[in-house]
């Protein structure tokens, strides 16, 4: 019998195969089944398609299969291609396709592969490589109702953070200004084999139908989110500034006074509301 949250059996299937966790891919192997159950539950997986990134040894895959109506798994590692053969063999509505994820054409992929079904993302992403992976999926306005991520810990706390705090970021504003971000739990090193060196967490990310805020040019918007974040010891106005961007400080200055934030706010403060804010009046002295 298959049982992927068992130590003895993961070595064993491992053994056969002569492969082992490779550090370099970030490879750390989920085999608690009560997390299993919290990430499939976030997923909300009934009568959906399934994207999956990095399926590992089919852990998850197999959690999800019973649930959804069809999964594909994206593995970037061909040496695991013959575990995922053996461990989904009894799962004849999933599909495993090798590649890297980042270097697809995910929209042309999800036509493809899922028609007119609505589409979720699970994935226990490696470390190393979380925020690119992300950003990715965030960026090309995909056909996706939600994405649940296992991820390390202190990148669920950026995508969580509140304005004014260490973890607020542009990354932060990156995933709030298109998703709510909804914590499902935390994950212990114990939980994986072999455990990392920190802990995880599990965070869904819900697609808004209607954003909240909008910018009149998103473009120009995430250009001054980035703008605002790469100087946080500085002043908003002195940050914009030195971007050269965004007008003359003076330009800038009524803007944030139009605002009514003090001169010498610092731009970790500003909520995404104030940011688009920000943004349009910026764009509309500019022109």
């Amino acid at each position: 019998m298959i049982d992927l949250t068992n130590t003895a059996y993961i070595r064993s299937l491992c053994a056969r195969h002569g492969i082992r966790a490779k550090k370099a891919l970030g490879q750390n192997f989920l085999q608690d089944a009560s997390v299993l159950d919290r990430i499939v539950d976030a997923a909300m997986p009934e009568g959906s398609g399934i994207l999956e990134i990095g399926p590992g040894l089919g852990t998850l895959t197999r959690a999800l299969a019973p649930r959804a109506r069809k999964v594909l798994a994206v593995e970037l590692d061909r040496d695991l291609l013959p575990v995922l053969t053996e461990t989904l063999a009894d799962c004849p509505n999933t599909s495993v396709l090798h590649g890297d994820i980042l270097k697809m054409d995910i929209p042309s992929l999800l036509a493809a592969e899922f028609q007119d079904m609505p589409v979720s993302v699970a994935a226990n992403l490696p470390y190393y490589i979380t925020t690119p992976i992300i950003l990715a999926l965030l960026e090309q306005n995909l056909p996706i109702q939600r994405m649940v991520f296992m991820v390390q810990k202190e990148v669920c706390d950026r995508m969580l953070a509140a304005p004014g705090t260490k973890a607020y970021g542009a990354f932060t504003v990156a995933v709030q200004y298109r998703c709510r971000a909804l914590p499902v739990c935390t994950v212990p090193a114990s939980a994986f084999s072999p455990a990392p060196q920190v802990d995880s967490a599990v965070i869904a990310l819900e697609f808004y139908k209607e954003k909240p805020y909008v910018p009149k040019d998103e473009k120009h918007f995430f250009s001054l989110v980035r703008a605002v974040f790469a100087q946080r010891r500085k002043t908003l106005a002195n940050g914009l500034a030195n971007a050269g961007r965004f007008g003359n400080k003076e330009t800038i200055a009524d803007a944030i006074a139009a605002l009514r934030l003090s001169p010498s706010v610092r731009g970790e403060t500003l909520s995404i509301e104030q940011l688009v804010d920000l943004s349009d009046r910026l764009l509309q002295i500019n022109q």
